[in-house]
């Protein structure tokens, strides 16, 4: 049974893309292999597979069955040619890195990044030679400014982790082509449902499975999405030879999973998300909120423009500054205090102390978000009990 995909749309692709039951017996999901190495019947197959003129697997770090429905559905939700999928998002992203960037090559990436992706750029690649340029990515003119004749890639999230900035993903990538660089894109916020940066002109798409596409807290994943030339680098340099982050076919199976009901937890996490971002924003204790689709966020046209729906996420900031952020976040009975996003779970978490840690307090000044910064990841429970909780944390504390 093949299905002509060109015409399908995303939830029936999320579910059926690259997989066939009628070909596996019957089975309605996708077999689990459970193996490390595969056997060839000749010596001569053996040599064809691993000088990829034949196709077939050849060992559990660069291939299993279970994986490749995986990666190929990830491509195609994507519009890309084709996926890696990794054991972390930062596996993904260390594939990426490792793979095309060498001694003496530059990158320029955003001044918000995940705290890890941060770290890595700023604090490690140095050490192999590699130069790191943070720039507000929200000014095109600055970006073009940046971007010199040893620049290799560019790095950007939109929108960022934790504050919520977005980057023109069409714009920059115009600047990329000219400039000869790669174009990066984190789309771990928006998923291919909300967003697709390839489609915009992006080279290379990175995500942390382990959020939204899994879906559920259970697993750690990440993956790849590209050019079938830059994946097949990524595959057997970046994962391979160098940093060996490969996914289990066990947490492989459960990102498929993840990926069936994709479609309609986006839109309750968005929905949820946004009205929510109302209501905070009309608290008097609150500040100031970020979501890219509250009138309040400065790139609202854009965010309008390039992605869907605005997403599950929010910062905001208390009048209080620091010491109400922390009395709010400890004083919350139904969200629960934890890092990671995109979990059934509503998930609250203070960035400067926690995800974004390797920021020093210069650094996080200089990069564009507060120490009293909180941020939300909504989950899918009833929108009146998360109501309840925060606007009533609010209220208790005065």
């Amino acid at each position: 049974m093949t299905l002509p995909n060109a015409s399908l749309g995303f939830a029936t692709r999320a579910i059926h893309h690259g997989y066939d039951p009628l070909a596996h017996d019957g089975a309605l999901n996708p077999p689990l292999y459970l193996t490390s190495t595969y056997a060839f019947d000749s010596v001569e197959t053996g040599a064809a597979r691993f000088a990829g003129t034949e196709p077939g697997f050849i060992y559990g770090r660069v291939g299993n069955p279970t994986v490749a429905v995986l990666e190929s559905r990830l491509a195609d939700l994507e519009g890309g040619e084709a996926a890696l999928a990794t054991s972390s998002g930062m596996g993904a992203i260390t594939a990426v890195l490792w793979t095309l960037l060498s001694a003496g090559d530059e990158v320029v990436a955003d001044l918000t990044l995940y705290g890890c992706t941060f770290g890595l750029l700023e604090h490690h690649m140095p050490r192999f030679g590699v130069t790191c340029r943070f720039v507000d990515l929200t000014d095109l003119d600055a970006a073009a400014a940046a971007i010199g004749t040893k620049t290799r890639l560019v790095v950007t999230e939109t929108p960022s982790n934790p504050n919520m900035r977005l980057v023109d993903i069409a714009g920059l990538a115009a600047i990329c082509r000219t400039a000869g660089a790669l174009l990066v894109v984190d789309n771990t916020y928006c998923t291919p449902y909300l967003q697709r940066p390839l489609v915009l002109g992006a080279d290379v798409v990175v995500h942390s499975a382990t959020k939204y596409l899994g879906g559920h807290g259970d697993l750690l994943a990440g993956a790849v999405i590209a050019s079938k030339d830059l994946v097949e680098r990524f595959r057997f340099v970046g994962i391979k030879e160098l940093n060996g982050a490969c996914i289990s076919a066990f947490d492989a199976f459960l990102v498929l999973r993840g990926l069936k009901t994709l479609a309609l937890r986006m839109e309750r996490h968005s929905a949820t998300a946004l009205a929510l971002a109302h209501d905070l924003e009309a608290h008097p204790a609150v500040a100031r909120v970020y979501h890219p689709l509250l009138d309040s966020h400065p790139q609202k046209t854009l965010a309008e423009r390039q992605m869907r729906l605005g997403g599950g996420m929010i910062a905001l900031e208390l009048k209080g500054g620091l010491e109400a952020g922390r009395a709010f976040m400890n004083g919350v009975r139904l969200a629960t205090r934890a890092v990671s996003l995109g979990d059934a779970e509503t998930l609250i978490q203070h960035p400067a102390t926690m995800t974004h840690s390797t920021y020093t307090p210069e650094e996080r000044a200089r990069h564009g978000f507060t120490d009293g910064l909180v941020r939300l990841s909504v989950g899918l429970e009833d929108i009146d009990d998360l109501r309840a909780d925060l606007i009533g944390t609010l209220d208790r504390l005065g």
